[in-house]
């Protein structure tokens, strides 16, 4: 697999946010943990679901090749257990774009066995694309905040979620309320069940449908009377 991304930090910072395993652990999706080894050696783990197969992946990476800041050689594997194993490497290399950007090209070359492989090239090439937007786009993110980014739990439940190969730059909050007495609910849904079993009486009966409906819009009208009585009361 093979791609391309612009970073709009200068190469030298996208250089050092490649290096740092703070970043990078904000950045690679399923991230559990993130660790140095040496010198240029980290080991991880991360959950990834790939198809309709889920698994906890523990493995390791080692940089070679490094030239600062135009890029370096990684090389690692991992394995996920009964979801099967997975090995590889890619080149990254770095370079200068418009406006004081960074250009990331990347070329991947892995291979995967165990219950992993027999879903298929298209379905593992679509969620390593999948994973590669993520990253990059959480990665572009924390480069141009100065690697401060938080975490959707630290920003609040308002906080934009980033969409897929893309930033969350101009995402809409949405803030959700679970809040509030739950009394006001049962109230209304009380009064519609009276409202129902009182037409369906009435109509036992043959009475006009003019005054099934005059009869729910009067119990309906009711408990809303009593609804905003309550909540003056509260007041």
């Amino acid at each position: 697999m093979t791609g391309e991304q612009m970073v709009a930090a200068p190469r030298q910072r996208v250089w050092e946010a490649l290096n740092d395993p703070a970043v990078l652990a904000q950045c690679i999706p399923g991230c559990q943990s993130l660790d140095r080894d040496g010198d240029n050696r980290f080991v991880a783990a991360a959950e990834v679901k790939i198809g309709p197969i889920g698994a906890r992946f523990k493995g390791a990476v080692e940089l070679s090749d490094l030239d600062a800041p135009n890029g370096y050689t990684i090389t690692g594997s991992g394995n996920g257990g009964v979801a099967g194993t997975a090995k590889g490497g890619a080149k990254v290399r770095l370079s200068d774009a418009a406006g004081g950007g960074t250009l990331v090209a990347y070329e991947v070359d892995a291979e995967v066995g165990g219950r992993m492989a027999q879903l298929g090239g298209p379905i593992i090439d679509a969620t390593a694309k999948n994973l590669a937007g993520k990253f990059f786009a959480k990665f572009g993110e924390v480069v141009a905040s100065g690697g401060k980014a938080g975490t959707v739990a630290e920003q609040g439940a308002t906080a934009p979620v980033a969409a897929v190969g893309g930033p969350a730059a101009g995402a809409v909050p949405v803030s959700i309320s679970t809040g509030g007495a739950p009394g006001g609910l049962w109230g209304w849904v009380t009064a519609l069940i009276l409202a129902v079993l009182s037409g369906f009486i009435l109509g036992q009966r043959h009475m006009p449908a003019e005054l099934l409906v005059l009869m729910a819009l009067l119990i309906v009208t009711a408990a809303a009377a009593f609804e905003a009585g309550r909540r003056g009361g509260r007041r």
